[in-house]
């Protein structure tokens, strides 16, 4: 083994690059919280040379020109003094190696001014090596560096392709730009502006200036506070029926700095649970700010990894704002309930007219719990909620219109499409809705709200044949089926039947209930409870390729209105779609 020896600064500097430094976005994402942090609100970024060459120009204070050596040493910084500031940061950069690792890497001219100075002060660095000298320029800083990875054959070789660099150079600045939205931020490629924010107008300007106008309109305003913790949370979401098949548009970020959190993203996750197809994910720019102290983020080289103090705390924050952010929504449910089983024909047997009894479920409850049991039909019939085999009796056309004006509809409904969709007219445009998906998110908001549900007594139950893996499963939550209105009886251990089911899956067999709750956990027994209810809501609801008419309609969207989360089904399906006015007027070719 050869002797030790002392390494040279400047391969001192390229170790240390290689942890902060690792393709062109490094370089810019350093230069650029630099600016940040030097108070700029304008920040030009230009890259040529297959982004090789980068430069970075800001109207930030500058730096004084007897520290303009030292600010190209290693560990050298104005950010922190002691080791106790490290957890108590409050700007993006504090190591002190950025400088530092860059100008080993590339050939580096640096062109800063502060305004207490009529001069300026110009630095050419190369392989570690810092020469300066007073030169005319405005106030802020120009850093120029070229040929990066020129004495690094090694990292060279691994860049991708100028436009894989830019795209990645690209994808951070609009992180920054989200993140710092009275920062005005321009980039451009070879003279061709990429990227541009104006740094007046907020996190909406920046997403409609990234982004577009027609994503804002699908985003919901998130922002919530906890006095106690000293914890805010802003920023945008999308509602649930606008998704992206990556997460990629998951834009988070803790006191101004993007992050790759853990924490911060199962918290989104858990907030669209049963709201999202498999697959999909919300558009989120989400903002947390909390006390330097409860925060520690010299985890990593990059900043990005965070550690807190109460990290539960952390997650029931953000997913509680989340949910509420989404739950922000126009009730336009009728202030007065009407019952329904007030409207009785007089004409109706007395033996007809029997309600059922307060053992089974009282008459309001039914109302509340079963959102519709139609019975497909040729002809649409009135609307005729069953339960327990007994049909309450329809409201007649005056009782009906009394009704309908009890409630003071603001819909204007057109029709039905093929049976399954309802055609509404709104203000902007032509709405249309799946009426299944509409009537199971209603069912599924109502019997989660409640704690217990009604079951109806099965004389009869098929004996159904499970396998022993089913059985366990089964066994081992025989109370979550009972919280739902299920009774499972085991004869043997891969033979039950149901003793009870919920009052409104009384049409259908126990043997299909449990199949569809089985093929719904697939193997996967957390949320067992989640599941179940989510089967029960499914066959509850009023099925696709069913006739209705207009009353009937109307008290599928009034319900569906007024639920916490309008946007999907328990599974994650959109439940509506606006075609809107303008489009159709434009396809009509008309100037309206």
């Amino acid at each position: 083994m050869k002797r030790i020896q002392q390494l040279s600064k400047n391969v001192i500097n390229q170790i240390a690059a290689g942890e902060v430094i690792e393709r062109p976005a490094s370089v810019v994402k350093e230069l650029v919280e630099n600016s940040i942090d030097a108070g700029a609100t304008k920040v030009s970024i230009e890259v040529t040379n297959e982004c090789r060459n980068i430069r970075v120009a800001d109207n930030g204070s500058g730096i004084h020109p007897d520290d303009i050596v030292l600010a190209f040493s290693k560990h050298a910084t104005s950010k922190i003094e002691t080791g106790d500031d490290l957890y108590n940061i409050h700007t993006l950069g504090f190591r002190g190696e950025a400088l530092a690792s860059i100008i080993s890497i590339s050939k580096v001219t640096c062109t800063t001014r502060t305004k207490d100075f009529d001069y300026g002060t110009k630095v050419i660095c190369e392989n570690s090596e810092v020469e300066h000298s007073q030169t005319g320029c405005a106030v802020g800083t120009i850093m120029q560096i070229t040929d990066l990875f020129y004495n690094i054959p090694a990292r060279l070789k691994f860049l991708k392709s100028e436009k894989t660099e830019l795209s990645y150079i690209s994808e951070l600045l609009t992180a920054i730009a989200l993140s710092n939205p009275d920062v005005g931020i321009e980039l451009k490629n070879n003279g061709k502006t990429v990227l541009k924010t104006d740094g007046i107008g907020g996190v909406e300007s920046v997403i409609k200036n990234l982004f577009s106008k027609e994503l804002f309109s699908h985003l919901k305003e998130t922002n919530n506070d906890d006095r106690l913790s000293n914890l805010e949370i802003k920023g945008y979401v999308s509602t649930p029926d606008f998704t992206r098949s990556t997460k990629k548009d998951y834009h988070i970020f803790v006191n101004n700095r993007t992050v790759k959190c853990p924490v911060f993203i199962k918290a989104i996750d858990m907030a669209y649970k049963n709201s999202l197809p498999n697959g999909k994910y919300p558009f989120v720019v989400l903002n947390l700010n909390i006390p330097a102290e409860d925060i520690d983020i010299n985890v990593h080289p990059t900043k990005k990894e965070v550690k807190y103090k109460n990290p539960n705390q952390i997650f029931n924050f953000i997913r509680t704002s989340v949910e509420q952010a989404l739950s922000n929504i126009p009730r336009t449910i009728p202030e007065k309930v009407v019952d329904f089983t007030s409207f009785r024909q007089p004409e109706t047997d007395e033996s007809e007219q029997e309600f059922v009894t307060s053992d089974n479920i009282s008459t309001n409850k039914i109302l509340d719990t079963i959102s519709s049991m139609y019975t497909p039909q040729t002809e649409p019939k009135e609307y005729t909620p069953e339960v327990s085999q007994q049909n309450y009796a329809q409201p007649s056309i005056k009782q009906q219109n009394f009704i309908k004006e009890e409630i003071k509809h603001h819909e204007k409904i057109i029709g039905q499409y093929k049976d399954t969709y309802i055609l509404i007219e709104v203000e902007d445009g032509l709405e249309i809705i799946d009426q299944h998906i509409a009537d199971e998110r209603y069912i599924y908001e109502t019997l989660k709200s409640q704690k217990t549900q009604a079951s109806q007594i099965l004389f009869i139950s098929d004996v159904i044949d499970i396998d022993l893996k089913e059985s366990e499963i089964i066994k081992n939550n025989l109370d979550k089926f009972t919280k739902f209105g299920y009774e499972i009886e085991f004869l043997k251990d891969t033979e039950i039947i149901f003793r009870k089911i919920p009052q409104t899956l009384s049409k259908y067999s126990p043997k299909e209930i449990l199949k569809d709750i089985l093929e719904n956990i697939e193997g996967d027994i957390d949320n067992l409870e989640e599941k179940i209810l989510i089967t029960t809501s499914c066959k509850s609801a009023v099925k696709a390729n069913t006739p209705l008419n207009l009353f009937q309609m109307e008290e599928i969207v009034n319900r569906w209105r007024g639920c916490k989360n309008p946007y999907t089904c328990p599974h994650g399906r959109p439940i509506s779609k606006v075609l809107k006015h303008s489009e159709i007027a434009k396809f009509f070719m008309r100037n309206e």
